[in-house]
């Protein structure tokens, strides 16, 4: 749940079957404390914690202290709640402004977007998928393609730069994702050292240079290739636009 929902409705202890507090389950909710707002946020919130695949019905009416049949009085079902979630996420990226020059825009929203998928790592493989998108989804991509349209990009181009945009944003924020706990920033020459020592340089001589030259260098930061990779199709891109 977002701060403010969190603060209007803060959390009470539950009580036990011996009768004492517990910390283990939040005190249940009345029905009118509850809304679709708070049942998506809650849902986000939960999904960071614990992965999209792991979260049904009942673990979320848990998180949100009420009964799961009460979770229908605002949701369909779990493919309305992934909907939502993901309106959610999109409404936290940075919509490219159309009073900038569109590649300083377009790199805004990217930059953008890279952040809030770290913080929602279960959510790239899911942001272009809704058949049902609600109108937060649809908002973000229409500002996107009034960005392009703008800039005066044919209507070919367009499809091929937020398909390769897209590509890339999500497939960098997921390998972002499957990077080890709590080395998803700066160094990572200790665990490349790890995976690089048992290698023969006989039989792998460039995975062991590469990883010896560069990834174990102390000031090596996987999350340098964002802004490269960034940087590499935003020029194609304006390259293309030329021609």
């Amino acid at each position: 749940m977002t701060e403010t929902t969190a603060a209007q409705h803060p959390p009470a202890p539950a009580t036990g079957a011996g009768g004492t507090a517990s910390t283990d389950a939040p005190a249940r909710r009345s029905r009118g404390s509850l809304s679709r707002d708070v049942v998506l946020d809650g849902a986000v919130e939960l999904a960071d914690r614990i992965g999209v695949d792991a979260l049904t019905i009942r673990r979320l009416a848990d998180h949100l202290g009420v009964k799961p049949m009460t979770i229908y009085h605002y949701v369909s079902n779990k493919d309305d709640i992934i909907d939502g979630m993901v309106g959610r996420v999109f409404d936290e990226i940075t919509r490219p402004p159309l009073d900038l020059p569109w590649k300083q825009a377009i790199r805004m929203r990217s930059e953008s977007a890279r952040h809030v998928l770290r913080r929602h790592p279960w959510a790239p493989p899911l942001m272009e998928s809704r058949t049902n998108p609600d109108a937060s989804i649809l908002g973000h991509h229409e500002a996107v393609l009034a960005v392009w349209f703008q800039a005066g990009f044919p209507i070919e181009l367009i499809a091929h730069a937020a398909a390769v945009l897209d590509a890339f944003l999500y497939g960098f924020a997921m390998q972002e994702a499957a990077l080890p706990f709590g080395e998803r920033e700066g160094d990572l020459s200790e665990i490349a050292e790890e995976l690089v020592t048992p290698l023969s340089p006989d039989e792998y001589p460039h995975m062991v240079r590469f990883a010896t030259e560069y990834v174990m260098q102390p000031d090596y930061d996987f999350g340098r290739s964002f802004d490269y990779g960034l940087d590499l199709i935003l020029d194609g891109l304006e390259a293309a636009l030329a021609r």
